[in-house]
């Protein structure tokens, strides 16, 4: 009579044992799952920072963040989407929000001091990158002290930070312009046309350097056009840019005629070159 006990209890066994598999294997399952979202998520972040449209991407992060306030890597994608997209006064405070989560970086406050000059806030900037310890030397970090000790015109640590940060990247392109920029606003033109044609020997296609080299040369009053890689509408935008410079020296005659050259040059019809050409004669006929 003992017999369907036993068998009861050994089924009841059996089919606990069963129940605890089961949730053994679902749980096994569920963990496999979060391991391949949390990839696939990871993916689709460094997919939306990289080729996704700028604006989809703040969209996406935005709801990713709502949903996951504290995961620093959610929010730092947040505030730099909001960079790519050019929308600096919003990036600015996700980059705040950012430092005041566990994992925030250095990085992440220069990241944090770019976006406030970039959004004008330059005393902040500065202000930020106080706090940022002189060991931690990266290229961001110099370019922005230069470009802040530039707008102090603080011209030695300026120069320094200019110095260090071309060191301090492989395409220095880009500050080295920002360099010759700041020696043209000094008049140092001999040293700025210099670091405009490093500039564009290190990117050929950096017609901003092309067009600030055509400055410091006409500011020396010298009209040729130096010897660079150029297309013939760049060539045609580099004359106009050499006329008005020889106009503004007061060297009228020589300006005019850079004007003509450049509209001859243009293969289309050049409209700004001629404007400025039509109001130098009607000045001189009035």
């Amino acid at each position: 009579m003992r017999h369907p006990v036993v068998l009861a209890v050994s089924l009841a066994g059996a089919m606990a044992l069963s129940a605890c598999e089961q949730k053994s294997a679902d749980q096994t399952v569920e963990r496999a799952f979060q391991d391949v979202n949390v990839i696939d998520e990871s993916d689709l972040n460094d997919v939306m920072l990289t080729v996704a449209d700028p604006n989809e991407a703040v969209t996406y992060f935005k709801r990713t963040a709502a949903d996951n306030p504290d995961r620093i890597e959610v929010q730092r994608g947040l505030a730099t989407s909001l960079v790519r997209a050019k929308r600096y006064s919003e990036a600015a405070p996700a980059y705040a929000k950012v430092l005041k989560l566990e994992g925030a970086t250095n990085d992440d406050r220069v990241d944090y001091a770019d976006a406030l000059l970039r959004s004008g806030d330059w005393a902040r900037a500065e202000q930020e990158l106080d706090k940022v310890p002189p060991t931690f030397e990266t290229f961001k970090r110099y370019r922005l002290e230069a470009l802040i000790a530039d707008s102090n015109k603080e011209w030695k640590k300026a120069d320094s930070f200019y110095e260090t940060a071309v060191g301090l990247t492989t395409r220095p392109s880009g500050v080295l312009n920002n360099w010759g920029y700041s020696k043209l606003t000094r008049g140092d033109f001999g040293d700025a046309e210099r670091l405009f044609g490093d500039a564009i020997r290190q990117d050929p296609n950096l017609f901003t350097a092309k067009n600030n080299l055509i400055l410091a040369r006409g500011a020396q009053r010298n009209y040729a056009l130096p010897v660079i890689p150029m297309d013939q509408i760049e060539r045609a935008q580099l004359l106009h840019t050499l006329g008005l410079t020889a106009v503004k020296q007061g060297d009228v005659q020589t300006g005019k005629s850079l004007l003509r050259d450049a509209i001859d040059t243009h293969p289309q019809h050049f409209e700004a070159a001629v404007r400025s050409l039509r109001a130098l004669e009607n000045n001189a006929n009035g």
